[in-house]
């Protein structure tokens, strides 16, 4: 066994994963026992359970959840009519307190009462590309996140660039620093990032971080929050890992957001663990990309950070004493430099609004591809909506192609996403395996016009049920920059055929199938 392998296992069994496992299994057993005890009474007992299972089935039906999601909760019920409904009710359903409810709503609202639009951006942009400015539209009005200009922008396709450019940035902060990550591991980069955020604190720099604590379970210790918070670091821990059967733990923060001073933010997909800055080997090279936005844009992300801060301390900061001053901050990036141009419009997704952002705007941008798009991806579980936008795309002479891993990090998941193969190649979509290892990065690149750059897989969790951001990018120069890096990357990929489809052995193929109709759960 690698010693990799030996200290992954040594964090588990020393860690409350192991806990969480054991009561969950517990009260399963609990639950089963309960059953037994009452065996004279099981005729009774399942006709009620049968009748529940019913009553869930209906309320599925009539539900806003995606149709995948549904299909999938009944296939399981009815294998299991005793028991499906009452997992439904813990895994399910996404339940919220009252008072998370009103919290939510109030958010919504500051958020959309904070980011005013520039105006004239998308009444501009109509004038050249109207479709460019509905898909604009579309995310201002719905997720709240305007259209900007004056906002300059730098693609880097891979963690250790990121890295490089973070540290450096942070570095500069004079007033504050948030820091939002779906994962937080201590090693080389978080402990250097830590330092540096240490050394701020220090300094009188307000320093923020939130995590979330399901993405953290295996990474961080026990109340790491706390230590954090004793070296002068304000944190938040998102939805913390409690060992009940709930479907609470549905909902994860999987945003990844720096910012310094309101004027500097990052996203994309890297988290801040070793692998993603290849330190530390876990599935081969791991090949993963951000976007650094300076300027005005910043402020969307600037603004997410702190209504998710709101939402988890139950607390109503004025934003505005954290709005960005060009002129107090000494601009120096924007102006006449290549990477200031087009428009530029980061975007929020919340699985508690019943608005699907982030799988609409793939959509959006699918359907309006002219010559080529080009997909990165670690996952590619799709419903059927991106599947006929896909197809029909490429049917229509789109030249189509997306890149997956050739090493997966999840077997199931990668079986799920082999699945797929067969139905995109035969529509004419080209497909492509990242052989040196994962390939983590989550972006879109079309038409050397549209790009998207984020933290949202093509999988059901990132688009339904998870926080995400992303950064939507129309006629800006650094997509030059992502279709450079694209092609960079075809370099070590190798194409998928329908040969290849075909040499996979049945039983490989049936369980590919069979984990698909299932992979909404996943």
């Amino acid at each position: 066994m690698s010693n990799i392998k030996k200290n992954n296992l040594k964090k588990i069994l020393n860690s409350r994963v192991l806990i969480t496992v054991i009561a969950i299994v517990l009260q399963l057993l609990a639950f089963i026992s309960v059953i037994i005890k009452f065996n004279n009474y099981f005729a009774f007992f399942y006709a009620g359970s049968i009748v529940f299972s019913l009553l869930v089935v209906l309320f599925i039906l009539y539900n806003r959840s995606n149709p995948v999601y549904k299909i999938a909760w009944i296939i399981l019920i009815l294998i299991f009519p005793i028991f499906g409904g009452f997992f439904y009710i813990f895994f399910g359903v996404n339940r919220l307190s009252n008072r998370r409810k009103r919290s939510m709503e109030t958010i919504f609202y500051k958020t959309k009462e904070t980011l005013h639009p520039q105006p004239g951006i998308i009444a501009e942009l109509e004038k050249s590309n109207s479709n460019a400015a509905n898909q604009s539209r579309y995310i201002q009005d719905y997720s709240f996140y305007p259209p900007y200009r004056n906002t300059y922008c730098e693609y880097l396709p891979s963690g250790e660039q990121k890295f490089a450019k973070l540290k450096e940035e942070l570095k500069k902060a004079r007033y504050y620093i948030f820091l939002e990550y779906f994962i937080i591991e201590e090693g080389v980069m978080w402990n250097s990032i830590l330092e540096i955020l240490v050394d701020k604190v220090k300094e009188g720099v307000d320093v923020r971080v939130i995590y979330d604590d399901f993405g953290c379970l295996t990474t961080l210790p026990y109340k790491y929050n706390r230590k954090l918070e004793e070296l002068g670091i304000k944190c938040c821990v998102f939805n913390p890992v409690i060992p009940v059967l709930s479907s609470r733990h549905n909902n994860r923060d999987h945003r990844k957001i720096a910012i310094i001073d309101g004027y500097t933010a990052f996203t994309g997909g890297l988290n801040l663990a070793d692998e993603y800055i290849n330190v530390k080997e876990l599935y081969g090279h791991w090949k993963d990309s951000a976007i650094m936005l300076k300027g005005e844009a910043a402020w969307s992300l600037t603004v997410m950070f702190l209504t998710m801060w709101d939402y988890l301390k139950g607390t109503d900061e004025d934003y505005r004493k954290y709005k960005y001053d060009l002129e107090h901050l000494g601009d120096t990036d924007l102006g006449s430099d290549r990477n200031s141009s087009g428009i530029v419009q980061p975007f929020a997704d919340s699985p508690l609004d019943n608005e699907s952002v982030g799988e609409t705007i793939y959509f959006n941008l699918i359907n309006k591809v002219e010559k080529y798009l080009y997909i990165t991806t670690p996952y590619l579980i799709i419903n059927n909506e991106i599947i006929t936008a896909l197809t029909t795309a490429a049917k229509g002479g789109v030249d189509v192609r997306i890149i997956t891993p050739y090493i997966p990090d999840k077997w199931y998941v990668h079986a799920v996403t082999r699945s797929y193969y067969k139905l995109l190649l035969e529509a004419g979509i080209k497909i492509y395996e990242y052989t040196p290892g994962f390939i983590h990065s989550k972006t879109f690149v079309a038409d050397h016009k549209y790009g998207v750059v984020g933290t949202i897989n093509l999988d059901y969790r990132s688009l339904f049920l998870h926080f995400e951001c992303g950064v939507w990018l129309y006629d800006c120069d650094i997509i030059q920059d992502m279709y450079n890096d694209f092609l960079k990357t075809l370099e070590d990929c190798r194409e998928i055929t329908l040969l290849d489809i075909n040499e996979i052995k049945w039983h490989k193929k049936m369980i590919g199938f069979i984990l698909r109709v299932f992979a909404p759960l996943m």
